[in-house]
C-alpha cells in the first residue's frame, strides 16, 4: 500500500517542464552512479564479512556510520551542483550578453491556422492505429513471451528463496544472507546490463536481444543449482538469479524504445511491464506453489498428518523444488530460443547506425509535439 500512497501524494507534482541542458549534467549523473555502486559494494562486503566472522558491537556502529555517510553523499552532490548553477546565473546577470531580437511575419493562411475537427479526429485515429499495430506486432509479442519466461522464472526463485533455504536445511542467518545478496546483485545486474550493452552496441553493433538471450541462458544455471541442491550452491544461485533478474528489465525496456521508438513509449512500456506479473503468477503459483503443496501433502501423509486445519503445508528436503525448477529451467530455455527469433528479426536493424536513427526519431517526435503549440501561439499573436 505504501507505493500507492506515495504515488498519490506526489501526483500533483507531475507537470510539463522546460528542460535546460547543463554542460556537466553527465558528470553529475556519473557521480550518483559511483556513489550508489560504492554503497552496494560496501553493503555486500559487510554482509559477507558478518557471515564469515561476525561483527562486534563497535564494528556494527562503524559500518552504520559509513553507510549513513554514503547515503548522504548524493545530497552533497546536489548542493554543490546547485551552488555552481547559482554562481553561473549570478555571473550571467552581472555580465549580460547582447541579445538580437528577430521578428518574423506570419504567412499562415486561415486554412492552416485552425485545424478542422475531422482532421483532428483523423490524426487521433491514425495514432491509435499505430499504437495497436505496435502492441500486436510480432516483435512485441516475441519480446512479451520472452519476458514472461525469463523474468517470471527469476522472480519465482527470488520470492521463494527463504522457503527454499529452509527446505534445504540452511540456517536462518544464511537465508537472510541470500536475500541480501539477491537485492545487491539485482542492482549490479541493472547497472552492468545497461552500461555493457550500450558499449557493445556502439562499438561492435552487438544487438541487445542477443544480450538478453545470454542473460536468460545464464539464469538457467542458477535455476539448476537450486533444482539439484548443489552443496553451497544456493549462495551462487542467489547471486546469479539476482543479477539476471536485474539485467533483464533494462534490456527489455531499451529494446522496446529502440525497435518501436519513443513516441508511444509510455504505452508500450506499460504493456511490456504486464509480462512481469503474468510470468511471476504462472510460474510461482501454478508451477512452484502447486508442486510444493503436492510434495508437502505427501510428506505429511507419510508422517500421519492427514489434517492441516487450514495451516500452511511445510516440507523438508531437496525434492520439494527439484521438479519445479527443472520446469522453470525448461521454460527459461524456451524464452531464450524465442528471444533468438527476435535477434534474427532485428539483426539488420541493429547492424545499421541505430543511434543516428534514434536521434532522428526523437527529434521528429519533439517537433510533432511542439508544432501544435507553436501554431496556437502564432494564431493568438495574430
Amino acid at each position: 500500500w505504501l507505493p500507492a500512497i506515495v504515488s498519490f501524494a506526489f501526483l500533483r507534482t507531475i507537470r510539463l517542464m522546460k528542460v535546460t541542458r547543463q554542460t556537466n549534467e553527465l558528470k553529475v549523473l556519473y557521480n550518483f552512479l559511483y556513489i550508489s555502486l560504492g554503497l552496494a559494494t560496501f553493503l555486500m562486503v559487510v554482509i559477507i564479512t558478518n557471515k564469515l566472522s561476525g561483527f562486534t558491537h563497535s564494528e556494527f556502529r562503524g559500518s552504520v556510520a559509513v553507510m549513513m555517510v554514503l547515503l548522504l553523499l548524493p545530497i552533497i552532490v546536489v548542493v554543490l551542483e546547485e551552488k555552481t548553477l547559482w554562481t553561473e546565473k549570478q555571473v550571467a546577470l552581472n555580465n549580460p550578453a547582447p541579445v538580437n531580437i528577430v521578428t518574423e511575419k506570419s504567412n499562415l493562411q486561415d486554412s492552416s491556422e485552425v485545424k478542422e475537427e475531422d482532421e483532428v479526429s483523423s490524426d487521433k485515429e491514425e495514432e491509435e492505429e499505430r499504437v495497436r499495430t505496435a502492441l500486436f506486432s510480432i516483435d512485441m509479442l516475441i519480446l512479451f513471451l520472452a519476458t514472461i519466461c525469463g523474468v517470471g522464472g527469476t522472480l519465482t526463485a527470488i520470492d521463494n528463496l527463504g522457503q527454499i533455504g529452509s527446505s534445504f536445511g540452511y540456517p536462518k542467518r544464511s537465508v537472510s544472507t541470500f536475500v541480501s545478496l539477491v537485492s545487491i546483485w539485482n542492482y549490479y545486474g541493472r547497472v552492468v546490463s545497461g552500461v555493457v550493452s550500450e558499449i557493445f552496441l556502439i562499438k561492435y553493433k552487438f544487438p541487445r536481444p542477443l544480450m538478453l538471450t545470454m542473460v536468460l541462458l545464464l539464469s538457467c544455471a542458477g535455476h539448476l543449482l537450486i533444482a539439484f541442491n548443489v552443496p553451497g550452491g544456493l549462495y551462487v544461485a542467489s547471486v546469479i538469479i539476482g543479477f539476471c533478474c536485474g539485467a533483464q528489465l533494462p534490456l527489455i525496456l531499451a529494446i522496446i524504445s529502440e525497435v518501436f521508438g519513443l513516441k508511444y513509449y509510455a504505452t508500450l512500456y506499460n504493456f511490456g511491464s504486464l509480462a512481469t506479473p503474468i510470468g511471476s503468477y504462472l510460474l510461482k503459483v501454478w508451477v512452484a506453489g502447486y508442486l510444493y503443496d503436492v510434495e508437502a501433502a505427501k510428506q505429511n501423509k507419510a508422517l500421519g498428518n492427514t489434517s492441516t486445519d487450514g495451516k500452511d503445508l511445510n516440507c523438508i528436503g531437496t525434492s520439494n523444488f527439484k521438479l519445479s525448477f527443472i520446469i522453470i529451467t525448461a521454460i527459461t530455455l524456451f524464452g531464450a530460443l524465442v528471444s533468438m527469433v527476435l535477434v534474427i528479426r532485428t539483426k539488420k536493424f541493429y547492424k545499421s547506425d541505430i543511434k543516428k536513427r534514434f536521434r532522428e526519431k526523437t527529434l521528429t517526435a519533439e517537433m510533432e509535439v511542439a508544432a501544435p503549440a507553436r501554431a496556437r501561439s502564432t494564431v493568438a499573436d495574430a
